[in-house]
């Protein structure tokens, strides 16, 4: 019997696994403050689901998928636990600079057999990853984003970005400082939200 996770069929393996992630998070929430009380409401649809998507829009040739800011995993660690079924040549890396939230995803990692890496630091201060994918949610403005991206992505990696209302006045203040194909992907889980798909990345 096939599970579901958004629009995507699983194992009942893997969605135990993401179970067991929800119930790790929850655990660690009040100690390290991982995602708002009022998101754990809806845990499974704001953050699991939500992250689900965006590994829907993996290129079939990636090898190297890229999180920075990864905070609670959203959603690296979601793509590295569905990547062990459907993706199981992909690898990801997820960059935190905190350390706390860095053991979070560790013990997420293993417990949940993702085998996701995991890099305590700053973004720019982490040697070049060359990803074929890189994503970050809820981290920075578009502009502070496509700089961390050009910086980890290969040249011809994608960059995976969602947004909420705002999105449309980003991109266009970002377009005063880079040139970038834009494919715009309405969100499945939170009205007025999109993922920005973005490649082809050059400074203006």
């Amino acid at each position: 019997m096939d599970y579901k996770i958004g629009k995507l069929s699983v194992s009942r393996e893997t969605f135990e696994r993401l179970e067991l992630y929800a119930d790790l998070l929850k655990k660690w929430n009040p100690k390290i403050n991982i995602v708002s009380k009022t998101s754990l409401d809806d845990l499974w649809g704001r953050h699991i689901v939500d992250s689900a998507q965006m590994f829907s829009l993996l290129p079939s040739s990636a090898r190297l998928w890229v999180d920075m800011g990864s905070g609670g995993g959203f959603p690296g660690l979601v793509v590295a636990v569905l990547a062990r079924e459907l993706a199981p040549e992909l690898r990801v890396t997820l960059i935190e600079s905190d350390q706390r939230k860095c053991a979070f995803l560790r013990t997420v990692s293993r417990e949940t057999e993702g085998g996701a890496q995991v890099l305590t630091g700053r973004i720019e201060e982490i040697e070049p990853l060359n990803a074929d994918v890189v994503s970050a949610r809820a981290l920075a403005d578009l502009s502070k984003l496509l700089e961390f991206g050009v910086y980890h992505r290969t040249k011809t990696g994608i960059c995976l970005f969602p947004k909420g209302l705002t999105w449309e006045k980003e991109v266009q203040a970002a377009r005063d400082s880079w040139r970038f194909s834009l494919e715009v992907i309405t969100s499945e889980t939170q009205e007025n939200a999109v993922i920005l798909k973005i490649n082809e990345i050059d400074n203006a």
